[in-house]
């Protein structure tokens, strides 16, 4: 609900409106899965390749740097590499467990078969004692507050519409690998230390095409959505 409280005014009930009829429409599509018995689903267990793991003894997490729904990111330390590190809820259920370590395990995976300068390098991830995320750390800050920092002054065309390549180089990767962001909005692009090119970054909400080939709207910032997610029609990567 925390980014339904950043929307004020009339705005706020629309956004609340539009999480109702989400969660209505993904509680009608799993009471429709779960046929007989209790209606609960046991979804399939994700698991991570060993390949892609790490200890966590072997990080060092310092200060926070940044949170969002489903965690928080801190700057760290892996080795002699100065990282970023997010850290995921696990839930307070059995059941939210399962869905969270499923979601984690997604973006893992996810991350770890894509590589591009675009986008924000994966590094690693542990599951225990905590599940987390090993990243590059990218010293500039997101194009949200970078945009808001030049304020009153908007940016120069050249650089415009080099972020604008580097924007779209990047989701084409990911399309070419089967993967749909999701969530692409200025605070999931991170600014290099030359304010000259951005990164995507941010796995959390992505899924791939070959999983589900029509997504509906369950999932996203509404403010950055397009027309046909909020209403709730079926889109794919062209959206």
């Amino acid at each position: 609900m925390s980014r339904i409280r950043e929307v004020n005014g009339g705005g706020a009930q629309v956004v609340e409106a539009y999480e109702r009829r989400s969660i209505e429409r993904r509680s009608g599509e799993i009471q429709s899965k779960a046929g007989s018995g209790n209606g609960s689903i046991i979804a399939p267990r994700l698991s991570i390749d060993e390949s892609l793991l790490i200890d966590a003894k072997s990080l060092f997490i310092g200060s926070k740097i940044g949170e969002g729904a489903h965690g928080k990111v801190y700057e760290g330390r892996f080795g002699e590499r100065i990282v970023a590190i997010k850290v995921l809820h696990r839930g307070s259920t059995s059941d939210e467990r399962s869905v969270l370590e499923n979601r984690f395990a997604r973006e893992v995976n996810m991350m770890s078969k894509v590589k591009h300068e675009n986008l924000v390098k994966f590094i690693g991830a542990c599951k225990d004692p905590l599940m987390a995320i090993v990243t590059e750390l990218l010293p500039g800050m997101s194009l949200r507050k970078f945009l808001f920092s030049i304020r009153p002054n908007k940016l120069e065309l050249p650089l415009a519409l080099s972020f604008a390549l580097d924007i779209a180089r990047a989701m084409e990767c990911l399309h070419a690998n089967g993967i749909i962001h999701r969530d692409l909005k200025p605070d999931n692009l991170l600014l290099t230390a030359d304010q000259k090119s951005v990164k995507l970054a941010d796995f959390g909400l992505a899924r791939e095409e070959t999983v589900t080939e029509m997504m509906t709207a369950e999932t996203g910032t509404y403010r950055w959505m397009a027309p046909e997610v909020n209403a709730f029609f079926s889109f794919s990567y062209a959206v």
